[in-house]
């Protein structure tokens, strides 16, 4: 592919929406299947999976499970408003074209969208938008302090009336958000909270959601069960989940392995490295079955352990946080807990519009949800054998 410098996946990105603005695609057709897309542009699963990803929570295109991905009749009407600091398209700000000098904005703060979490947890806000006089502005922050805190400070500027902000990896808290509270801006965040600060959020409960993998695991057999995450800083969430792990062993009568405790690494999801320490882990079979944190990490696994002519669940079964299929050609196949990431979505929505539609008040009641996880059981969780 051209343009090397890119990002794979915003390549992939580029080129549909050139074929769409074009007019080479029309409303309703067919995106090529993730197989063909991967022979096409020689690139990784997880590859076309973040792109398509992407584009269906920009309002390119839709899918229909099972039958695949289809060109948005929204596509033709989309426009891009970057940060004036930045042409980079990996802080893209979409809204419709369609007149909105009626109806208020509602700003989306996200990391990045590298699985189809954030899709789902779209749809759920999109849902309780339906009917409404607001409309939904995407910001992604690239996991960046500095680019979030820019991100606040600019939707505002533009008008935006709320915000759901799903805050990005750091040590400390943002002052923007904090600073939020202060001016009694109405704001909700998603997926994590802070600690020791009063803010409405709805989140999932990380800590029985692991306790939930560590017993189907135990139940089949599995005693050296690893848990991963790729996240750069000990987020809340993370830190959750693994207090959950490591309680559920307790709990057991085990002792904690800290060989089985994998945080202390990076990965590069578009390329398989033989001298990453996750991939010589795997290798060395140091672990017989694998919780990851993150949809993408428990894919990566299972294409690592495909390179190394391992089979799942034969030899190694995975657990993921969120089911990774895409649902666009296949039935998932992965065994994972749902966090139930569109009603978060919805939740989180209806609280803020109903912040919205209240007049502003000095001291008030939060809402703090926390969401009860589900494991759902599929094919990548095995019996262990000791014929491994």
């Amino acid at each position: 592919m051209q343009n090397d410098r890119q990002p794979l996946y915003m390549q992939i990105k580029k080129y549909f929406k050139e074929l769409i603005s074009s007019g080479a695609l029309s409303t309703d057709d067919k995106i090529p299947a993730e197989k063909d897309l991967m022979k096409q542009f020689d690139v990784s699963r997880i590859t076309v999976a973040n792109a398509l990803a992407q584009l269906a929570a920009e309002g390119w295109i839709y899918r229909i499970p099972g039958r695949g991905s289809f060109v948005s009749k929204e596509a033709q009407h989309l426009f891009q408003i970057s940060r004036p600091e930045s042409k980079s398209e990996d802080s893209p700000l979409f809204i419709p074209t369609a007149p909105i000098h009626h109806r208020k904005m509602i700003g989306f703060l996200i990391p990045n969208i590298i699985d189809f979490f954030a899709i789902r947890l779209l749809n759920g806000m999109k849902d309780a938008l339906a009917g409404t006089d607001y409309y939904l502005v995407i910001r992604f922050t690239n996991n960046n302090k500095q680019e979030e805190k820019d991100a606040v400070l600019d939707l505002i500027q533009k008008g935006a009336v709320g915000l759901i902000v799903f805050p990005s990896d750091a040590e400390n808290y943002n002052e923007e958000i904090l600073a939020l509270k202060l001016k009694h801006f109405p704001f909700v965040l998603v997926d994590r909270y802070f600690p020791g600060v009063e803010t409405d959020y709805v989140a999932s409960d990380g800590f029985l959601g692991v306790q939930l993998a560590v017993n189907h695991l135990w139940e089949l057999g599995h005693r050296k069960i690893a848990i991963c995450s790729d996240s750069p800083l000990p987020t809340l969430t993370v830190e959750d989940r693994i207090a959950g792990y490591m309680e559920s062993m307790k709990q057991k009568g085990v002792l904690i392995d800290p060989a089985l405790i994998l945080t202390e690494f990076n990965v590069n999801y578009n390329n398989i490295e033989e001298d990453q320490p996750l991939y010589r882990y795997i290798k060395n079979g140091m672990a017989s079955a694998f919780i990851t944190l993150n949809a993408s990490l428990g894919l990566h696994i299972a294409s690592i352990a495909k390179k190394l002519d391992m089979r799942v669940p034969e030899d190694i079964s995975i657990i993921t946080f969120d089911d990774p299929s895409p649902g666009f050609d296949e039935s998932g196949i992965f065994t994972f807990v749902s966090q139930g990431e569109a009603e978060m979505g919805r939740k989180a929505m209806q609280i803020l519009l109903g912040l919205l539609n209240k007049p502003a008040i000095q001291e008030r009641h939060y809402h703090k949800i926390i969401l009860k996880p589900e494991l759902v059981v599929r094919n990548s969780t095995g019996s262990f054998s000791n014929g491994h």
